[in-house]
């Protein structure tokens, strides 16, 4: 039986579908006409739905997928523009995307996600952050922060060093530069890699329901030791690399970056 979590009152599923099939939760981001970028709206609704299969005691394994054509394009310039301009604004983000990114450190679940398309900036991190990683030969990934004036600080520093090595991941998160599913694959960032975007969810389904029909105790308890090395890595990591991101975000040359990324031309950067 299939339980659809969207419309409970306490969840109001605008930005994404939360549902329970069996010992499977599948979490759903559904607005690919914005390319399922994570705005507030998103951050809150993704990390209540963390919570949610947390809390459900038949949930075994949890799928994350995407909707469209992209699995997610990450922030938007707006938000980036309003946060250089509201120090305020740009604190509180700040910990609405600890937040989020805790939650899914903290899950106690095995989760895969499924990458049918270009993960970029916080969702690429997010899709890392899972435990298994299946991706569609044409999908990319990329952390393209520095490119926009920003430090890595949601939570890249964190994830593409432990998937990738710290040589490799300093090589993409200090450049920008898209790495397609074949080669991070072939690098071990990614986990399982399928020929098209359609079978990339199905192969998800597939692995978390793999992992859902095996003991739970010895499932979860090597979950939560294996977790245990991403928190240790995350409380070195993630305040140093928001407090950077936050320093950067107010400066000239955010502007700069957003303005020469919309008019297609070469940045020109004072380092302030």
């Amino acid at each position: 039986m299939t339980t659809e979590l969207s419309g409970d009152p306490g969840f109001s599923g605008e930005t994404l579908t939360l549902t329970v099939d069996g010992h499977i939760g599948e979490i759903v981001l559904t607005r690919p006409d914005l390319l399922n970028r994570f705005d507030e709206d998103v951050h809150h609704e993704f990390t209540k739905a963390l919570h949610r299969v947390k809390a459900t005691p038949e949930v075994r394994a949890v799928v994350l997928g995407s909707t469209g054509k992209v699995f997610s394009a990450g922030g938007d310039f707006d938000f980036m523009r309003k946060g250089h301009d509201d120090l305020g604004f740009i604190l509180h983000h700040e910990q609405v995307g600890r937040d989020l990114l805790l939650s899914l450190v903290d899950l106690p679940l095995p989760i895969v996600s499924a990458v049918q398309g270009p993960a970029i900036g916080l969702g690429a991190t997010i899709a890392l952050a899972c435990d298994c990683i299946v991706a569609a030969r044409t999908a990319v990934l990329a952390d393209p922060h520095v490119e926009v004036g920003l430090a890595a600080g949601d939570g890249g520093c964190l994830v593409w060093p432990l998937a990738l090595g710290p040589a490799r991941a300093k090589r993409f998160l200090l450049t920008g530069d898209r790495l397609s599913a074949e080669d991070a694959y072939q690098f071990g960032l990614v986990t399982d890699l399928v020929d098209t975007p359609e079978e990339a969810l199905p192969a998800a389904r597939a692995l978390a329901a793999k992992m859902a029909a095996l003991p739970p105790l010895a499932v979860q308890g090597t979950k939560m030791a294996l977790r245990n090395v991403m928190k240790a890595r995350a409380a070195e990591v993630v305040d140093l690399a928001f407090a950077y991101e936050i320093r950067s975000a107010g400066s000239d040359d955010l502007l700069e970056a957003i303005d020469a990324f919309k008019g297609r031309r070469p940045g020109t950067y004072e380092g302030r």
